[in-house]
């Protein structure tokens, strides 16, 4: 069974959104960077210190190793200096 996304935001996130610490389990940290990469609107190219400006927001501590995470789960992806979101839960 999966992790419960609200319990796992509770957990993880403080009373503003942000970022406590980083889950070591992939389930938890997974619902965390699909919380996250909902910031991005989907297939928008954006250059890094644009998304290290959305990310800062989220974990001031760390930034860089949440884009490493996003990239390496498939939810971002980067080609040419760019960074755009290929995956995570849309709303319709």
């Amino acid at each position: 069974m999966g992790a419960d996304p609200e319990k796992v935001l509770r957990t993880f996130l403080d009373e503003h959104g942000r970022l406590t610490s980083m889950p070591a389990k992939a389930g938890k940290r997974r619902v965390l960077l699909e919380h996250i990469v909902a910031a991005f609107e989907p297939g928008v190219k954006m250059p890094e210190r644009e998304v290290d400006a959305v990310l800062r927001a989220f974990y001031e501590t760390d930034w860089v190793s949440l884009r490493r995470y996003l990239i390496d789960t498939g939810l971002m992806a980067r080609a040419d200096g760019l960074y755009w979101r290929t995956g995570g839960y849309v709303e319709v």
